[in-house]
């Protein structure tokens, strides 16, 4: 890490519920919220391992618990399986459009309806518009929001920061009675054709969750990076 990152401080949580496995208790390592963050420092961050939500960057720091593991798409390297053409041809018929990150009803709207769809009773319920851009924006950041509309009707948002090597993907909500598409697999192709455009390496795609059901899809694209034991490999040992 460089020296500005070695005078930043990090901070440990008491040990709280896991939200990706029942039953188990979580500690996480949070960068100093009061420190100047900018893309270039997140970078950095990201590069070893640490996610962002909302102002605040964290990763995973649970004794004897190495479930969560960040994961990293070589965008020049990916080439669509079968299953990723069938998402592409079946939402050709959407518009993908650029907003930066500023609230936007429709958007919050449908959030909402996939919130309570999606994560019923997950900590996240009946989101406030404020709840909603402090989770998916931060001020230092640079955050796009990509619409994605069949004619006039809005199908998905799909949340990615634009960092100095790579797009992060920060989040996805779609609407929930339109499962059939495969909107949020779509949204991840385009998100790694979108670095690709930009002349970008990677895309980030957060924590590989060994024993989660929700985070299994990160499985399905390849070749991927994981960082484990202090680098980025593309195989790893089975997490304890």
């Amino acid at each position: 890490m460089n020296d500005r990152v070695q005078r930043l401080g990090f901070y440990l949580t008491p040990e709280h519920h896991c939200s990706y496995l029942p039953g188990r208790e979580a500690v996480t390592l949070f960068a100093d919220p009061a420190f100047p963050k900018n893309r270039r420092l997140y970078t950095v961050l990201a590069s070893n391992g640490f996610r962002r939500s909302g102002d605040y960057i964290y990763k995973p720091h649970c004794e004897g618990c190495n479930a969560c593991i960040p994961v990293r798409i070589p965008v020049h390297e990916f080439s669509p399986r079968r299953k990723h053409k069938r998402a592409l041809v079946g939402n050709r018929d959407l518009t993908v459009t650029e907003h930066p990150a500023v609230f936007v009803q429709e958007h919050y709207e449908l959030y909402y309806r996939y919130i309570a769809h999606r994560h019923p009773g997950g900590g996240m319920d009946n989101p406030t518009p404020d709840d909603y851009m402090k989770f998916l924006t931060a001020g230092w950041m640079d955050t796009f929001f990509y619409e994605m509309r069949h004619g006039n009707r809005l199908l998905a948002v799909a949340v990615a920061d634009r960092m100095d090597d790579g797009l992060s993907a920060v989040y996805t909500f779609y609407e929930p009675g339109d499962m059939k598409r495969s909107l949020g697999t779509f949204a991840i192709l385009f998100e790694i054709a979108e670095a690709r455009r930009l002349g970008l390496d990677w895309l980030y795609l957060g924590y590989q969750v060994d024993g989660c059901r929700k985070m299994q899809y990160k499985n399905e694209f390849h070749p991927a990076e994981y960082f484990y034991r202090g680098s980025w490999q593309r195989q790893y040992s089975d997490p304890s």
